[in-house]
């Protein structure tokens, strides 16, 4: 018997459940991924720091996990480099910067890494190699992060893929709706991650109203059924949901089997995001050169120092910080443990099972169909 909550765009997407795993770097890899969509969601592949090489890996694994449909979604923003290599783009940091972090290395004891960072910057033509490699891998469902992918889509759609958007505005909503994608992720300012300024119960209905017959998804501070049936009664037809997974064993497991975390540093960060309460996140661009809502330390906190000079664009940002961060935790430094994570992370009581946080949100959303009947969406 199929669920009272399947929609639309649960039917266009082959998937059980209007839950989406947001595509978060580092912390949705193939094994969380994976056991989302087994749980009858859709879970997607945070990619962005894969090469095109280590994406087909991570893409051969998902399939040898799960036989269910899944998505991968990558960045795509416009304002960026063409081309470059990271000499080159280390020539654009300035000294002013430089000393700021060398200031932060010695304030916090922190080491340098125990090996150069052996990886090619953020350019157009390295998100245009990864988007070929999905092209090529018919990867069943693409979501741009950042950025419309409209110039991929038709040839997404000539192999059977399904293309989302995320955006935080009606404007940029509109824009992505008319490339021709299939879905609209529209994006409160709680989410995790990069994010925009508008909330999220006043964003859905409205780009919802602005895109239609599009497909709308709603995303920010959605973490149990009670955020699943509110958003499908703004208009939504489906979440994305990424916080509440951060609470899982899942997370982050990809990511330490290729040695860019520590099982120190996922227990820190799940100890942290257990204590957390709402007030814990912070929007900053002192990770990427973009607006992203983070968990706040001792880090965050330097940033919005008077003396802190002005973050730097992407992908300046990460090159700058990039090391410093990754020494800081090769050393264990706590304060300076963080990442990225939305306005409910105080609703994560414990770390568990992904397939737990699906089924309990079913569960719950199904409870309150039985008392108040069907959400608009579904």
């Amino acid at each position: 018997m199929a669920s009272p909550l399947k929609t639309e765009l649960c039917d266009m997407l082959g998937i059980e459940y209007p839950i989406m795993l947001a595509g978060m770097g580092g912390a949705a890899g193939p094994t969380l991924a994976a056991a989302v969509s087994e749980a009858g969601g859709l879970g997607v592949v945070g990619a962005t720091g894969y090469t095109p090489d280590e994406l087909h890996g991570m893409i051969a694994k998902v399939r040898s996990l799960t036989d269910k449909p899944f998505g991968v979604d990558l960045l795509l923003p416009s304002s960026i480099a063409d081309s470059g290599n990271r000499e080159d783009l280390e020539l654009e940091i300035s000294t002013e910067h430089h000393h700021f972090v060398d200031q932060l290395k010695q304030e916090f004891e922190i080491p340098d890494p125990s090996a150069p960072l052996d990886r090619p910057p953020l350019t157009q033509d390295y998100f245009r190699q990864q988007v070929e490699v999905i092209l090529d891998e018919r990867v069943p469902v693409f979501a741009s992060g950042l950025g419309n992918p409209g110039w991929m889509v038709p040839d997404a759609h000539a192999q059977g893929m399904k293309v989302i958007g995320l955006v935080g505005n009606t404007r940029n909503a509109r824009r992505v709706a008319a490339a021709n994608v299939d879905a609209v992720v529209a994006q409160g300012t709680e989410a995790g991650g990069h994010t925009g300024r508008i909330g999220t119960l006043a964003l859905v209905p409205q780009v919802a109203d602005a895109i239609a017959p599009t497909k709308t998804i709603a995303a920010g501070g959605i973490m149990d059924g009670r955020g699943l049936m509110a958003a499908l009664s703004l208009g939504a037809e489906a979440i994305w949901c990424g916080t509440a997974f951060l609470g899982t064993w899942e997370a982050y497991q990809d990511s330490e089997e290729r040695g860019e975390t520590d099982e120190w540093t996922r227990k820190v960060q799940w100890d942290k995001l257990v204590a957390a309460v709402d007030e814990d996140t912070r929007i900053g661009r002192m990770y990427s050169g973009k607006t992203m809502r983070h968990m706040y330390n001792a880090w965050t906190e330097a940033w919005e120092r008077p003396e802190a000079p002005p973050t730097l664009p992407m992908p300046l940002q990460g090159l700058l910080v990039g090391e410093a961060l990754r020494g800081a935790r090769e050393a264990h430094i706590e304060e300076l443990v963080g990442g990225p994570a939305g306005n409910g992370a105080g609703l994560i009581k414990a770390i568990r099972p992904a397939t737990e946080v699906v089924e309990t949100m079913v569960s719950q959303a199904e409870a309150l169909i039985e008392r108040f009947g069907a959400p608009v969406g579904a």
